[in-house]
């Protein structure tokens, strides 16, 4: 898994049981490769890239992808136990509304070179279908988290599930860590530890009231964002405004906080518990505003053990790789608003026959 913060390639090395229905997971092994300063650039330039470049960066990152996960055999002494890898691939463009969307990181390339089967294009059958490919994480909640009514993740973008009788709704709520770790690249920090710099700065209600005011939080689920809602868009109206860096991370933590109180508003949902993981939950001052901002709907919030809160997207990837394998729905109809629920994922056959 790679996410649109950049802070690097997400492995875990995962065993499921199931049961009746009831599924069961052991994270054996996790690790977070960080990306070097020209694979860095290369994922931050992609956009820019014509198709014939694109398709050859997407070949390229398939295969590092692979060495990587060799080199996570290796380095966990895996050798022989990993069945099938499940890979997300690195998110670049994303449009449902043109039913595109696209993940840098040919699974064909990982297959080749691991020689173990892949699963990957987990989003594209949703996209086909008329869904917003996005997010696909609720079915692995669903099996794995049923105690839940809310679930968060803080990566580089925030989204939310919620069930409601059964059924899961979710959306992307705005950009989080993409941004933030760029206001805090301005102050010369890799990302805002502990959420000390926004802690110290003041709110600036006017850019906070322009934040508020963008036209992506007045559409209604089912919807997605691309990253570049976060980097093109949202990140130059902060600079626009010419504040200090802890008064621009100050005003972007409270941005985040009010979108998930405006979001959860329009749910009946009272006297329950939000599970959090992402990035995100490491920074305790956004955790103490979101608290606070739960606390008028009397939502207690959850933060795992660390393991979970940094791999559990990969960890449901893993889950998403299995059910494909098995031919079974990996994306929820109610969740991304396609026509059906579907089996997503190409298949990639890296052992001989």
């Amino acid at each position: 898994m790679s996410g649109s913060s950049l802070d690097g390639l997400d492995i875990a090395f995962v065993e499921f049981e199931e049961n009746g229905g009831h599924w069961k997971y052991q994270i054996k092994a996790a690790d977070c490769y960080s990306y070097h300063a020209d694979w860095m650039k290369h994922l931050q330039k992609t956009t820019a890239l014509n198709a014939f470049d694109y398709l050859v960066l997407h070949s390229s990152y398939g295969k590092y992808i692979g060495e990587k996960v060799n080199a996570f055999i290796n380095q966990y002494s895996l050798h022989h136990q990993v069945q099938l890898i499940a890979s997300h691939g690195h998110t670049v463009f994303h449009s449902p509304k043109n039913k595109m969307t696209s993940q840098l990181g040919d699974g064909a390339a990982i297959a080749a070179a691991t020689g173990i089967n892949v699963v990957s294009d987990l989003r594209a059958m949703d996209i086909a279908l008329g869904g917003q490919g996005a997010p696909i994480v609720p079915v692995g909640e669903k099996l794995l988290w049923k105690e839940y009514d809310c679930l968060l993740n803080i990566g580089g973008i925030a989204n939310v599930s919620i069930k409601q009788n059964d059924e899961y709704v979710a959306f992307d709520i705005c950009p989080a860590n993409r941004v933030l770790n760029l206001l805090a690249n301005d102050a010369g920090k890799k990302y805002d530890e502990d959420g000390n710099l926004s802690r110290s700065g003041k709110i600036n209600t006017t850019l906070l009231t322009q934040l508020n005011a963008l036209d992506y939080y007045k559409i209604s689920f089912p919807k997605s964002l691309a990253n570049d809602f976060g980097t093109d868009i949202i990140y130059p109206l902060i600079q626009s405004v010419n504040l200090s860096n802890e008064e621009a991370l100050r005003t972007y933590v409270e941005h985040i906080a009010m979108q998930l109180g405006y979001a959860i508003s329009k749910f009946e949902i009272r006297n329950s518990k939000m599970f959090i993981t992402g990035g995100g939950a490491h920074n305790h001052f956004l955790i103490q505003r979101i608290k606070e901002v739960l606390q008028s709907y009397q939502i207690d919030i959850v933060v795992p053990d660390t393991m979970i809160v940094d791999y559990k997207e990969a960890l449901i990837m893993a889950l998403l790789g299995v059910l494909r394998w098995r031919e079974e729905n990996t994306v929820l109809a109610s969740v991304t608003g396609a026509t059906r629920n579907s089996i997503g994922g190409a298949v990639w056959m890296g052992q001989e026959a």
